[in-house]
């Protein structure tokens, strides 16, 4: 990372700064300690108004004489992207056992805006699985992930998507606490079939202590997701992958996640999992604030086509495309700054709706509004510059540049 100057302060003017109230064009954000200390419009002035009606995307590189200043004119500047739900990048699994890998895939989701992630696990056998939580849970302590998320092995075998079926087993509450405990309280989600044998148990069970109970790999119908959402299931895994369609005289999970203010839904925004109109018809009926962006991502986000192995099963992913040998897709190699140009390009989405579903709502589905997911006064200094085609140019983690705009 580059550090911050000695000074501890960071002025960066001139950008389109997305706050929780809208577009602030031109404004100064200025970080210090870490923390974001002012977020203010910009001066008055005819000086000033001139600058913004250029808007020239080249004035980063008229750095004011004031070292802690960067001008951003021209330039995007968001809050961090927030992805809860995400296996690994860069070549590196959080699945393999190795701390090296962890911090790997976890350096390069940042690189791509994504200053807080989720290490997501998948099913493997219940010791295995304790002994992986255990060593997330030290780089959660680190503050390398922001917790643990398991996905499976609780899971549908209807719908086990790239999950090998020979390792599945019912949500019994004794198994989920299991995992909870080996996780040292980092544990944030649980992905559950809860139509399964003990589903119910355990999502009351997840719900007693903190952790989310989510709703995937499922193959429950309607009635069935409605009484898991009635016993604290408030997030859809992933929503319309790995799990019964939509249809007319049979709503299945889909329309009783999409219905309920309650729940929030997983959407992953990369063109393979979900055509462009059905997004829309989620964004539409869940609302912007009930959606969070996630990438689902597995080791070759971010490193390119090739073999790889998700859990216990080998994937091939070529074109970007994972898959395993039937053809079923196997997670993604999606970065979350993907997700935003997508969502504003192809899905029409204002970029200030695009960055409450990558980090304000997903910050909020955490419990830490009051530290990540918007441009405020007293939260962490976690901000991505983009520039006009919402590239990344520049990411700022705990007020220390991951990726320096002027370099």
């Amino acid at each position: 990372m580059t550090p911050m100057p000695e000074s501890g302060r960071l002025l960066l003017a001139g950008a389109r700064v997305v706050t929780p109230e809208g577009v602030l064009d031109g404004g100064r954000v200025v970080v210090e300690g870490g923390r974001i200390a002012e977020v203010t419009p910009p001066p008055a002035g005819p000086e000033h108004a001139a600058a913004s009606a250029t808007a020239d995307p080249a004035a980063h590189d008229r750095v004011p004489a004031d070292p802690a200043a960067h001008d951003l004119t021209g330039y995007w500047l968001v809050p961090g992207f927030v992805d809860i739900h995400n296996h690994g990048g860069g070549g590196g699994s959080f699945t393999s056992g190795s701390a090296e890998d962890v911090l790997t895939g976890v350096r390069t989701h940042r690189e791509h805006g994504s200053t807080t992630v989720v290490g997501s696990m998948v099913t493997g056998e219940l010791d295995d699985l304790a002994r992986q939580a255990s060593l997330l849970s030290e780089l959660v302590e680190q503050g390398d992930l922001a917790g643990v998320h398991f996905e499976g092995p609780f899971i549908s075998p209807c719908r086990k998507g790239a999950h090998a079926e020979h390792l599945l087993r019912d949500p019994d509450p004794a198994d989920v606490r299991k995992l909870l405990d080996a996780a040292r309280g980092t544990a944030v989600m649980c992905t559950l079939a809860t139509e399964l044998p003990g589903g119910i148990s355990s999502v009351r069970l997840l719900a007693e202590h903190g952790v989310i109970a989510a709703v995937g790999h499922t193959d429950a119908g309607y009635d069935q997701t409605r009484e898991a959402i009635e016993a604290g299931a408030t997030v859809a895994t992933h929503l319309f992958n790995a799990m019964p369609a939509l249809q007319h005289r049979a709503p299945g999970p889909v329309t009783a996640l999409l219905e309920d203010d309650r729940v929030t839904v997983e959407l992953i925004n990369d063109g393979v999992h979900l055509h462009p109109a059905v997004l829309e018809l989620a964004v539409r009926a869940a609302g912007v604030d009930r959606v969070a962006f996630v990438t689902d991502a597995m080791d070759a986000a971010g490193f390119g086509d090739g073999s790889y192995r998700l859990g216990a099963l080998d994937v091939t992913v070529s074109d970007g495309v994972a898959r395993l040998a039937d053809g079923t897709i196997a997670g993604s190699t999606l970065t979350l700054d993907t997700a935003l140009r997508r969502a504003v390009t192809v899905d029409g989405l204002p970029v200030e709706d695009a960055v409450r579903a990558l980090s304000t709502t997903p910050a909020r589905l955490l419990g830490r509004s009051d530290r990540i997911g918007a441009i405020l006064p007293g939260l962490d200094a976690d901000l991505v510059v983009l520039d006009e085609d919402l590239r990344v140019r520049g990411v700022l983690r705990k007020g220390e540049w991951v990726v320096d705009p002027t370099a």
